[in-house]
């Protein structure tokens, strides 16, 4: 049987300071990983029939996250790598190339990072915390623009399956992912140069809590990259959705840019800056044959596309800079 083995992950933790959470982070994992979850034992095995090749050609600073060897890949271990990653469907955040099979995520996670990476601090050399990392696409692309350590956090065991596979190809990097939240996070850590938290907030029952958290994980000075929904509309303005947002039961809160800025402000972040809005398109987020449920399309009125199915407003997102104080 799979097991996982965090233990690269807190010597990491450990070099760059942070002790305390490094020597009770196995516990807490051993915790985690324990609760119960029907897949997991049907994930698991799926690690153990990837085959070994080198990672010889390796793109981490490219639209698909690609690792390749020299000498090729043969059609029959090319199927056995599709075929033990397609065991690990849903594939939400990409995309992926490895040795040739090319994993077509839900979401062109590139056109967001693409949005983003000309106005952020340049990441080379950072210990960087990705926050809601999905399967860790955009961990890898933080790698890739050279940041020294990246460690992703998100609580689905099925991401950190997927994450583990991804990584049995690219081999050693600094790159780690716990299936943590952020609320299970040492308090006042102060630990990361750059957090980036993105399509997290509006998940979250107290938006408030999120941000403190989040200012929290950084070091006096450090940087901020957050991305959320948004509806139009002037400051004070904020969608609570009935029940549903796009078919999602889990939304809360929709503020307006300038309402998401003044919550920043009012959460201890300084230097708050817009850097983009965006209204989400079936280019960027659609059904393909590696997460074959609803998406964008089946959330949106086929009427009004500028509509949910529910009459609310379609889904726009913003990205916002902020500093924590120096």
């Amino acid at each position: 049987m799979y097991t996982t083995d965090f233990s690269a992950c807190c010597e990491a933790l450990r070099q760059h300071g942070m002790l305390s959470w490094a020597a009770s982070l196995p516990e807490q994992l051993r915790v985690v990983m324990q609760r119960k979850n029907g897949n997991l034992p049907r994930w698991l095995p799926v690690l153990q029939t990837l085959p070994r090749l080198p990672a010889d050609e390796l793109e981490l600073d490219a639209a698909w996250v690609r690792v390749a060897c020299r000498s090729g890949c043969d059609a029959a271990t090319r199927q056995c790598i599709e075929r033990a990653l397609r065991q690990l469907h849903p594939w939400r955040k990409g995309p992926f190339s490895i040795h040739g099979v090319e994993i077509d995520t839900e979401w062109r996670s590139d056109l967001k990072w693409q949005r983003l990476i000309p106005h952020i601090t340049p990441l080379a050399g950072r210990r960087v915390l990705d926050v809601g990392c999905g399967s860790g696409y955009h961990s890898w692309r933080m790698r890739g623009a050279g940041a020294r350590l990246v460690l992703g956090i998100d609580p689905s065991l099925l991401f950190l399956v997927q994450f583990l596979a991804i990584k049995h190809f690219i081999g050693e990097q600094p790159v780690f992912q716990l299936p943590l939240g952020i609320q299970d996070l040492p308090p006042n850590l102060q630990a990361f140069d750059t957090v980036f938290s993105m399509g997290v907030l509006y998940h979250r029952k107290s938006p408030f809590d999120h941000l403190q958290q989040l200012r929290d994980c950084l070091r006096p000075g450090g940087e901020l990259v957050l991305e959320s929904l948004v509806i139009e509309g002037g400051e004070g303005q904020v969608l609570v959705p009935r029940e549903r947002y796009a078919k999602m039961r889990n939304v809360w809160f929709l503020p307006s840019p300038p309402t998401l800025e003044s919550w920043l402000v009012r959460a201890g972040f300084e230097a708050v800056r817009l850097l983009d809005v965006t209204p989400t398109s079936t280019e960027e987020q659609r059904a393909t044959s590696w997460m074959r449920f609803e998406s964008l399309a089946d959330f949106l009125d086929p009427d009004d596309p500028s509509r949910t199915v529910e009459g609310l407003p379609a889904p726009r997102r913003a990205l916002f800079l902020a500093r924590r104080p120096g």
